[in-house]
């Protein structure tokens, strides 16, 4: 009778292809727990600090720097190593000065280095609202985390603040509202997904949707150089207003 249920084991080769990890060297690699994001959208912690910070030679190191508590993710201790971490999660390390986001590449995901002051904020993109009390709407936000906010008549959706798709920036690690992004043209994002991932400039382009989901309505961005990269409204995500609110990795390390 075959095993049932899940396994704490993962395979080099089968893992996400864009983990920077040799697949014939070892057999094994850390597999990362259940979290905030699925396995082929996430790097587990001692993946982070060992093969891409570089902060540790193996697990063990990695293992004995998490569970000392100084590493940070979105403001929170966090003290397992396979613990996942995704688009747009802050990692931060206080002791060694390091501090990075979680950002798309041409390959999946990748850490950009930024200031301790970029630190103390995350952008979180508005995948779905639920009304929950005859004064409350929650908020489903794009890492698996919720925002509750107070209205007067939910009925009403012009009293809802942030619609589907847009982007909030919160403090860390209270999640304050600091300020908001609309999805709307004229405005920066990078591509999250698809064969253009990690492409980043202005959206000029959202297709009307009637007859289909509005999460793959067409989107065109074009890039600084005049490139123009065309993808779907699920795929892309809001950086900012005529500026970045965040530190985008340079042209040359993404693409």
């Amino acid at each position: 009778m075959g095993k049932k249920g899940k396994t704490n084991r993962l395979k080099r080769k089968p893992a996400p292809r864009f983990w920077p990890v040799h697949r014939k060297e070892f057999q094994w690699i850390v597999k990362p727990s259940c979290g905030p994001h699925s396995m082929d959208k996430c790097l587990p912690l001692a993946l982070v600090l060992r093969d891409i910070v570089g902060v540790a030679k193996t697990r063990k190191e990695a293992k004995m720097i998490v569970a000392q508590g100084k590493v940070y993710v979105d403001g929170k201790v966090r003290r397992k190593d396979d613990f996942p971490v995704g688009l747009m999660d802050v990692i931060s390390m206080p002791d060694m000065k390091k501090f990075y986001r979680v950002m798309p590449s041409h390959k999946g995901l990748m850490l950009n280095p930024i200031s301790e002051e970029e630190a103390k904020f995350k952008l979180f993109r508005v995948e779905d609202k639920t009304t929950v009390s005859n004064d409350t709407v929650q908020i489903a936000l794009h890492d698996g985390s919720n925002l509750r906010v107070k209205i007067e008549n939910p009925e009403n959706p012009q009293e809802i603040p942030y619609a589907t798709f847009d982007v909030i920036k919160a403090s860390l690690p209270d999640k304050e509202v600091l300020g908001s992004i609309k999805i709307k043209e004229g405005n920066l994002a990078v591509i999250t997904g698809g064969k253009n991932i990690g492409k980043q400039g202005k959206i000029v382009e959202i297709e009307k949707t009637e007859a289909k989901k509005r999460r793959n309505a067409l989107v065109v961005i074009e890039d600084e150089k005049g490139n123009r990269y065309q993808t779907i409204l699920d795929f892309v995500f809001s950086v900012g207003d005529a500026e970045p609110l965040i530190s985008l990795p340079e042209v040359a390390s993404v693409v």
